[in-house]
């Protein structure tokens, strides 16, 4: 399916403004991106968005310069850096992304700081859809962690699709209530869905609801309050040793698995601290996107700062 079939022919730009009712039952937002392959590069050729979600410019940081002095395309990836301008998601809000990535293009998305999702109010639990779809293409999906407060409800959907040689890195990180001050997720309720297809078939299905209970208990996360799933594909033994050579670089702080499913790369992570794990998880990806994307990993200026 191409880019035009998938989006349709609005180039628009639009913020809907909201009545006293809308905003009672939360903010609606919507983002959608189209990446295509140019002479010059990746190109976001289509940024079109409704209400408080949308995108800085396109940065390319990388270069021409693949792996072992590889040529690449004209400009190297494009970087974009989704930014939801209220700070965080409250009760009732429900925000969208779609991104597509045509064939030969490359892009890297990620958040400028962490997400925060606040205690459930009367409007109800607040609601993400993500669905990012590549067609013979690259995208990278490294979004800086979620934290969840203390009472917070929230569901969280995120659908990968890939078809032909489309290739896939990315994670989700969390973190359950507020550690740093003492406070925990308490009588929070999260659900997880994440799903990776190819050709419309699925490469993986997961369903995870965390509360109080599996917060605690030993066959949950044990009293890690971060956890966190990264994935790649194509992948094959070579990327799985790979990312157990990154994973034992450090297992004082974190507990870390890789495995091989289908063809995916998968690692799963739980962590007292989320700063450890998300630097477990960076590690991971420079280790293994020189094999899977054929590029040295240079991480997003926004990281630093």
């Amino acid at each position: 399916m191409g880019l035009k079939q998938f989006y349709g022919d609005s180039h628009t730009h639009r913020d809907i403004e909201m009545s006293a009712a809308q905003l009672a039952r939360g903010w609606r937002a919507r983002l959608k991106l189209a990446f295509e392959a140019a002479a010059t590069g990746t190109q976001l050729t289509r940024r079109e968005h409704e209400g408080p979600l949308r995108v800085q410019r396109a940065f390319y940081p990388e270069g021409a310069v693949g792996v072992a002095g590889a040529a690449g395309a004209a400009r190297g990836p494009c970087h974009v850096y989704i930014v939801h301008p209220p700070g965080g998601v409250a009760s009732g809000d429900a925000l969208e992304l779609e991104v597509a990535v045509g064939a030969g293009a490359h892009a890297l998305l990620t958040t400028p700081a962490a997400g925060k999702f606040y205690r459930r109010g009367s409007a109800g639990p607040a609601g993400v859809r993500q669905d990012l779809r590549v067609v013979e293409g690259a995208l990278e999906w490294l979004p800086q962690e979620n934290i969840f407060y203390p009472n917070a409800a929230v569901e969280l959907r995120s659908v990968v699709h890939l078809s032909g040689a489309a290739r896939f890195m990315g994670w989700e990180i969390g973190c359950l209530g507020l550690p740093a001050s003492a406070q925990g997720f308490e009588d929070g309720a999260l659900r997880l869905h994440f799903e990776l297809w190819r050709q419309q078939q699925p490469l993986l299905l997961e369903r995870l609801t965390m509360t109080r209970e599996n917060l605690l208990a030993r066959w949950g996360l044990g009293g890690h309050v971060a956890f966190g799933t990264a994935l790649a594909f194509p992948a094959g033994v070579a990327e799985l040793a790979l990312a157990r050579e990154a994973a034992a670089a450090d297992c004082a702080e974190r507990l870390l698995a890789c495995t091989l499913v289908e063809g995916v790369l998968v690692c799963r992570a739980t962590a007292r601290r989320t700063d450890h794990l998300k630097q477990a998880f960076v590690r991971w990806w420079q280790a293994v996107r020189p094999a899977v994307l054929a590029r040295e990993a240079m991480s997003p200026r926004i990281w630093s700062t």
